[in-house]
């Protein structure tokens, strides 16, 4: 009789096949990505292929966390890890525990998918970049405490101005933990102990070793930071993010620092020569000065003040003759205007009428007889003649 087994057994027994199947363990598989998906607990799973088959695979958060570079569809990689059941759903995994891009370098590519994020938000472009001091006072390093790059920037820094003082963050450039500080740095600058400028740095190295200066933590730090950063990592053909973002790029730390410091001999030169241009300016001033003043006291007022005076007084009698007549020419005429308008009124004035010979009659009333029709016989009236009055009676009208 056929021995019955459970769906979990069988399960079971498969996933301990492939468990204990040494072809299966740390096997590195090349395939392309597809259906990629990254969760929020930081677990990824997607699908390899290629022509003729496809394997379910996963990468737990750990693991996920040491890729450098993004995972992305239609991706060739290398991927390395073991062969598992998923028994819950009876089905079989490639649990990941490291990959690769296949025929492209794994920092080459996470260098150019970082550059290209942070390109897109702006974080290299020419508008954010800070321009250096001219004559700092205090300069701030972020760079390992041993090695050539920090004698090499105090060796320039005292040569070219001794009085400039020196400030030393101390951080790992390489390894584990390393752009951590160099980002700690930045901001311990900008925070604690501020400066005028920042170096940022370190020597020549593999890209490998150069890493830190390529790590999203401290780009950022630097796109940040308020003071001043010039990048000087590894030789002049050496280009990290730091390089992009910053805000000067040395080739070399030495050249970082004749970047930060300036020279005293060229800054007292310079004072020198600006000095010898006011000197000559001042100069220059006098002299037009000088030629103007004595071109005023060549003038004619300076030479015969006298016959200026004169000249001035003949001018004022002149108008002043003259100002006479137009005042006695208004007078004249004012009164002749004067004497006509009080022509017109003597015609116009009934005491005038009088003493031409004529009278005024009043009626008893006192009103003015003005015409025939307002007396009749026996009316009393009052004539005024220049001189006086007298009453009379109206004895006969006689109408014209």
């Amino acid at each position: 009789m056929a021995v019955i087994r459970s769906v979990s057994e069988v399960t079971k027994y498969i996933a301990g096949l492939l468990k204990n199947d040494l072809a299966l363990h740390n096997v590195t598989i090349r395939g392309q990505i597809s259906n990629f998906k990254q969760y929020s607990s930081g677990h990824c799973y997607f699908d390899l292929k290629d022509k003729d088959s496809i394997l379910k695979c996963v990468i737990w958060r750990s693991y996920a966390e040491r890729l450098r570079f993004r995972p992305e569809n239609d991706m060739q990689v290398l991927a390395t890890g073991s062969v598992e059941v998923y028994e819950r759903d009876g089905k079989y995994q490639f649990y990941v525990s490291r990959m690769v891009p296949d025929g492209v370098g794994e920092l080459a590519l996470a260098f150019e998918q970082l550059k290209e994020r942070l390109s897109k938000e702006g974080l290299f472009d020419a508008e954010f970049k800070k321009n250096l001091p001219a004559y700092p006072k205090t300069i701030g390093i972020v760079t390992s405490p041993t090695g050539a790059v920090l004698r090499d920037i105090y060796t320039v820094s005292r040569r070219r101005m001794p009085s400039i003082r020196l400030a030393l963050y101390p951080v790992m450039v390489q390894g584990a933990g390393s752009a951590e500080q160099i980002a700690h740095g930045i901001d311990f600058f900008n925070a604690k102990y501020p400066v005028d400028v920042l170096i940022v740095g370190r020597g020549g190295g593999s890209m490998e070793d150069l890493w830190s200066f390529n790590e999203e933590v401290v780009v950022r730090a630097i796109f940040k930071s308020q003071i001043p950063v010039i990048s000087a990592v590894g030789h002049e053909t050496d280009f990290t993010l730091a390089d992009f973002v910053a805000d000067q790029r040395a080739a070399t730390p030495s050249q970082a620092a004749e970047l930060a410091v300036p020279d005293v001999s060229e800054v007292i030169q310079r004072i020198n020569s600006a000095r010898e241009r006011l000197q000559m300016a001042a100069v220059t001033s006098i002299k037009d000065s000088r030629r103007s003043l004595e071109a005023i006291m060549d003038s004619f007022v300076f030479i015969q003040p006298l016959s200026m005076l004169e000249s001035s007084s003949m001018r004022l009698e002149s108008l002043q003759s003259g100002l006479n007549k137009i005042a006695i020419q208004l007078v004249k005429e004012k009164k002749n205007q004067l004497l006509h308008d009080m022509e017109k009124l003597e015609l116009i004035n009934p005491l005038g009428v009088i003493r031409r010979g004529y009278g005024i009659v009043h009626d008893q009333k006192g009103t003015i007889v003005s015409d025939i029709s307002n007396i009749k016989v026996d009316d009393m009236v009052s004539v005024k003649l220049n001189g006086g009055q007298f009453d009379a009676q109206v004895k006969a009208i006689r109408e014209e």
